[in-house]
């Protein structure tokens, strides 16, 4: 099991090359982003300060961050909004197509000239009663809590 669990993450590694120098890069990245961003607020504010005054320039600031703000939470709404539509088409479509797909069709009759459509109907027929066993065995425990109360203790 552990060869299947390594064997997958390895491919997921080389289809994406994450690795723990790319999570130390992006970091290193990330802080100089911040502190550029930093830098640039504080001169932008000494510019503001310097043409109006230092109140002025504060609500200034202030607005074009509450902007961004803004925009930034309707751009996720939709974008959110985008994204549950498209996995609700998804999961119709996969739904709908169901054991219809053209690679399980063609699956199903290769295991059904491989084995035998005796065999398979054999086996289908088996597996029902043995469904049906197991909803009666278990099923029995579930229906007498269900009927009512008893007497309490």
């Amino acid at each position: 099991m552990g060869g299947w669990l390594r064997h997958i993450a390895l491919n997921a590694k080389a289809k994406s090359g994450f690795g723990p120098q790319l999570i130390v890069w992006f970091l290193i990245a990330a802080v100089s982003l911040t502190l550029a961003l930093g830098f640039l607020c504080a001169a932008a504010f000494m510019w503001l300060a310097n043409r109006y005054d230092a109140v002025t320039a504060g609500l200034i600031l202030a607005g074009v961050f509450l902007a961004i703000a803004i925009i930034a939470a309707v751009a996720a709404g939709m974008a959110q909004q985008r994204y549950r539509e498209r996995a609700r088409l998804e999961l119709a479509a996969r739904n709908h197509a169901g054991w219809l797909d053209p690679k399980l069709v063609a699956v199903g009759f290769e295991i059904g000239r491989t084995l035998g459509w005796r065999r398979i109907i054999a086996l289908a027929a088996a597996g029902i009663l043995a469904a049906a066993a197991a909803r009666e065995w278990f099923g029995s425990g579930e229906e007498s809590e269900s009927r009512g109360p008893g007497p309490e203790s």
